[in-house]
């Protein structure tokens, strides 16, 4: 089946050509269209091989499709006919023809050695030609002695045939001697190859030793790296051909007898393509046609045209040169279907398209003339008139009534439009054209308005600000009044986005101004403003340079040039001065040890904005130093740099001694000394220690010692011959790799003191309540010469479990202590002794108590109460204890107003009280019993109102009645200031 090409799906397929004739399509056994696409059923080798062409046609025309070519792939079998055996010597090369039968399409060959499916296998000595299908044997081996058979196989259809077997023997007539080689298996002279096609060159030789296959190029050029080289050197295989491609290539053979060379050239083809194609064309009558195509190839193309399908007839006005098409003085019978064919050996192809050729009237329904045209006084305008004609028309002008004339300012132009230069306001009015030609005439009209020129009255101008600042720029105009205005701001060449950059820039004035207004100002608001002013018939723009000026850039590029212990020369390179000349410089400097950047000394100490080199000074030894330098102009300081690289002073003798030397404390024969540690930026080098001296008071020599550790804050010399208590003077110095620095002033020491010997007297322990117990002694005797007795230790348990002790410590001057926390109903056990800076003393004699049971948990139960507006009178239940818990021995009534926070207590020993009160504001009332162990459970909360009549009532139960108090009750008043139960 053949198919349409989609570009003729819009034409109705009339017929179908075979090698030039028509297709009888009424065979429908043979045939049927399908969409224009042909079917060829059953198709035949012997009736149906050849060329197609399908024919279109509508009401435009004919147009011919592309050739396609239909060929059948076929392979027949082999004669059978017995080959004749080939007797060679050993070492003698050898061919064993193949001799396809007849066949069509591409085929492929092997051999068969002996029986199938034993291939012969290719390799140096061994070669297959797909070219030939022969075999060939460069030496024949014993080992090659045998049947052989050819197999041929048809790539299309993958039919595949066996020749008959060809045996090949070996000669006793002795053994082939060495010869050179001999090339069987070549490549053409000549041989053309297509573009993008995949080109294989053979070359084999027979020859004893086996020769070697090599290749190279005639003209030394090396191989391109897309060559490849397959079945050992026999194919040179190329990828892609192009025209680089070209050229001669040679086959050299060679072995130990000699060398043979075979050549063959490889030239470059290619079908035609386009580089023009022909495109529909709608012209008017009598006007000439200049039509081309053109296509590249190689060989190059011819070409040919054709009109409706059939080659076109030349004639005086028809004539076709290097593929144009010229036809002049066209008439309607010219329309129809173009081809042009361009041709090569090697390919043909086709472009279509209309020539319309058209006659009418002319029409200004498709191509209106403007209705309005408003210009300028002085400016020049062109009136259109392009109606629809064939052939063109021609134009004639009106002005209302009146016929226009050409003169100095008024021209006709050549497309019939109406050209007025320096137009005036008499020229305003409405213009008629009249277009005529053989086939009629219409006319058009276009009213023009002149107006005045726009001019910018107040333009922006030059401006120099500083950042932060404000500004407004300007534009205001004089324009006609018929026309409509717009204002629009340019930014540096960019239109001025005013919702983008509303928080800077906004537009101000009235109907007549475009002013712009900046606010903040930015260095990056610098630049040209230009401020466009448009009418529908002119436009006017003016141009103004805002600069902003700014503190200065970083300075850049900063670098430390030398380094000593104590100073560092810098340099740096000036950054943008942002408009403002930078007056000068300052450096900063940072270091592990700095809180941030600080400002360094220099020399020069002010840096003029000139000077681009400092010395830092006043740096501490062995140190790692960061600096930035920051300019500064007369808006301000500007951004600093970016730091420098990190550099180390270098290494000087310490010269700060340790402060804060002090000490005491310790051991018996103990003299502590204690100091600051120097930090590390002022130890000034590596290998940083400490000297520690010391002496008795009012002995002479110093004793000394060295401490390596810089971060050591403390030395302890221990002797038995130092005595408690005694004064020493001490000093410590400081050393590092560069030398010794200097001492600390001399300040006097206490060696350690003598811890207590005594222990303290008349301990007692007294139970306060069921988790306290209070333990009292007598001081120690103790002299100031013995040190200062820093307090006393009471050590305590239970059950005997003296191991698991607690303890608390009080100062020097009490003698008791109040043990809290304790478990109720518990013997305690305890002990105290003295302490000093030296340690502690003996413990004293082990006393005891026991704790008292815990108060009742049982809250007093059913508070009830009785107001009056002087007094409240309450009742509640007796608590009981239980056997693990303190005797009741009264209770407490705690009772404040609602708005304070001071509470009172009554104490009383009964289940009743009576409250003097002014009951003007409420009160809060609770109950808690009162025992050894301590408060009991608290009764729940009583709220007594403010009396607003006679008498009140009130129960912390749902109990209402209440109990009077048959007699009048002694009680005590305890004033308690800002407690809270």
């Amino acid at each position: 089946m053949e198919t349409v090409d989609p570009a003729f799906i819009h034409w109705l397929p009339r017929r179908w050509q075979l090698n030039g004739s028509d297709i009888n399509l009424s065979m429908e056994y043979r045939y049927k269209l399908d969409g224009g696409n042909l079917v060829v059923i059953n198709p035949n080798r012997n009736w149906d091989t050849g060329n197609y062409q399908c024919f279109a046609t509508n009401s435009l025309g004919t147009i011919v499709s592309r050739e396609a070519k239909l060929q059948f792939a076929y392979l027949e079998n082999f004669k059978t006919k017995m080959r004749s055996t080939v007797s060679v010597r050993e070492g003698q090369g050898v061919v064993l023809l193949c001799g396809p039968p007849p066949h069509s399409g591409e085929l492929s060959y092997a051999w068969i050695f002996n029986e199938y499916p034993s291939f012969v296998e290719e390799d140096s000595r061994r070669f297959v030609s797909q070219e030939t299908g022969h075999l060939y044997i460069a030496k024949v081996e014993p080992s090659d002695v045998g049947n052989y058979t050819c197999v041929v196989t048809s790539t299309v259809t993958k039919a595949r045939v066996l020749g008959s077997p060809t045996p090949l023997v070996l000669r006793s007539d002795g053994v082939m001697g060495e010869y050179e080689p001999k090339i069987e298996v070549q490549f053409p002279e000549t041989l053309p190859a297509a573009k993008g096609a995949t080109v294989k060159l053979e070359c084999f030789a027979l020859g004893n030793p086996v020769p070697q296959i090599n290749w190279r190029r005639s003209d030394g050029l090396p191989f391109s790296s897309k060559i490849k080289l397959r079945k050992f050197n026999g194919v040179l295989e190329i990828p892609n051909f192009q025209q680089e491609d070209t050229g001669s290539y040679e086959c050299i053979a060679e072995n130990s007898r000699g060398r043979n060379v075979a050549r063959g050239r490889l030239t470059y083809y290619a079908k035609p393509h386009w580089v023009q194609l022909i495109k529909d064309v709608e012209i008017a009558v009598e006007d000439n046609l200049f039509w081309e195509c053109r296509a590249s190839g190689k060989p190059k193309p011819s070409y040919r045209w054709l009109k409706n399908g059939e080659a076109l007839v030349l004639e005086e006005r028809i004539q076709i040169e290097n593929g144009a098409l010229t036809i002049s003085n066209l008439n309607v019978t010219d329309s129809g279907m173009f081809q042009c064919i361009a041709e090569n050996k090697h390919g043909l192809i086709y472009s279509s398209a209309e020539l319309k050729v058209v006659a009418s009237a002319p029409d200004f329904s498709k191509a209106p003339m403007k209705k309005l045209m408003q210009v300028q006084v002085g400016s020049m305008v062109s009136l259109d008139c392009k109606p629809r004609a064939s052939p063109k028309p021609v134009c004639s002008w009106k002005k209302g009534d009146m016929i226009v004339q050409e003169n100095e300012r008024i021209s006709f132009l050549k497309d019939g439009g109406l050209k007025i230069a320096n137009v005036t306001k008499a020229d305003a009015g409405t213009y008629t054209c009249i277009a005529e030609n053989q086939f009629g005439k219409a006319n058009g009209t276009t009213r023009l308005v002149v107006t005045e020129p726009t001019r910018i009255t107040l333009a922006p101008s030059n401006m120099d600000v500083s950042v932060g600042e404000s500004v407004i720029l300007p534009c205001q105009v004089q324009h006609d009044p018929l026309l409509d205005i717009m204002f629009t701001w340019y930014f540096n060449g960019a239109l001025t986005d005013f919702k983008k950059d509303g928080s800077h820039f906004e537009k101000v004035g009235g109907s007549s101004s475009g002013d712009l207004m900046i606010r903040n100002i930015q260095l990056k608001h610098s630049g040209k403003y230009v401020c466009m002013v448009q009418t529908g018939v002119d436009s006017v723009s003016s141009a103004a340079d805002l600069i902003v000026r700014g503190s200065p850039g970083p300075p850049e590029n900063v670098k430390v040039d030398e380094i000593t212990d104590t100073t560092a020369q810098l340099s740096w390179k000036e950054g943008t001065d942002n408009h403002s000349p930078v007056i000068s410089y300052s450096v900063q400097a940072r270091t592990p040890f700095s809180v941030g950047w600080q400002t360094a000394t220099t020399v020069p100490e002010v840096i003029d904005g000139k000077t681009h080199t400092a010395t830092v000074v006043e740096l501490n030894p062995w140190v790692e130093y960061e600096f930035r330098v920051v300019a500064s102009n007369k808006i301000g300081g500007g951004e600093p740099s970016l730091p420098s690289e990190k550099v180390r002073t270098e290494e000087a003798v310490p010269e700060v001694p340790p402060s804060e030397v002090s000490g005491g404390g310790g051991s018996r024969s103990e003299l502590v000394i204690t100091w600051d540690p120097v930090p590390e930026e002022l130890q000034n080098g590596g290998g940083f220690g400490y000297v520690v001296a010391f002496r008795p008071l009012g002995v002479t020599n110093w004793i000394q010692t060295v401490v390596t550790s810089p971060d050591t804050p403390r030395y302890v010399f221990r002797n038995e011959s130092i005595m408690p208590f005694s004064l020493y003077e001490v000093k410590v110095g400081v050393y590092n790799n560069k030398g010794e620095g200097p001492f600390s002033p001399v300040t006097t020491v206490f060696s350690a003191e003598e811890e207590p010997t005594i222990a303290p007297s008349r301990v007692s322990a007294n139970s306060l309540s069921s988790s306290e117990i209070e333990v009292s002694w007598n001081t120690i005797p103790w002299k100031l010469s013995n040190g200062h007795l820093l307090g006393y230790e009471v050590r305590y348990w239970n059950n005997g479990e003296e191991e698991s002790s607690s303890k608390v410590k009080v100062a020097g001057n009490e003698t008791s202590a109040r043990l809290r926390g304790l478990k109720s109903n518990l013997a305690y056990y305890t002990a105290v002794r003295a302490y000093n800076s030296a340690g502690a003393g003996p413990f004293s004699t082990t006393v005891n108590a026991t704790t008292k049971k815990t108060p009742p948990s049982q809250p007093p139960g059913n508070v009830v109460w009785n107001a009056t507006d002087t007094k409240v009178l309450l009742n509640w239940e007796q608590v009981k204890a239980k056997e693990n818990e303190s005797e009741v021995t009264g209770y407490k009534v705690f009772y404040r107003t609602s708005s304070q926070n001071n509470v009172q207590v009554l104490n009383t020993n009964k289940t009743s009280a009576e409250l003097l009160l002014p009951i003007k504001e409420d009160y809060i009332i609770e109950v808690k019993a009162t025992t050894d162990g301590g408060d009991g459970t608290s009764s729940e909360q009583i709220r007594i109102p403010r009396i607003t009549n006679m008498d009140a009532r009130g129960s912390t139960s749902a109990i209402s009645n209440v109990h009077a108090v048959s007699s009048y009750i002694p009680v005590v008043l305890f004033f308690i200031v800002n407690a809270l139960w």
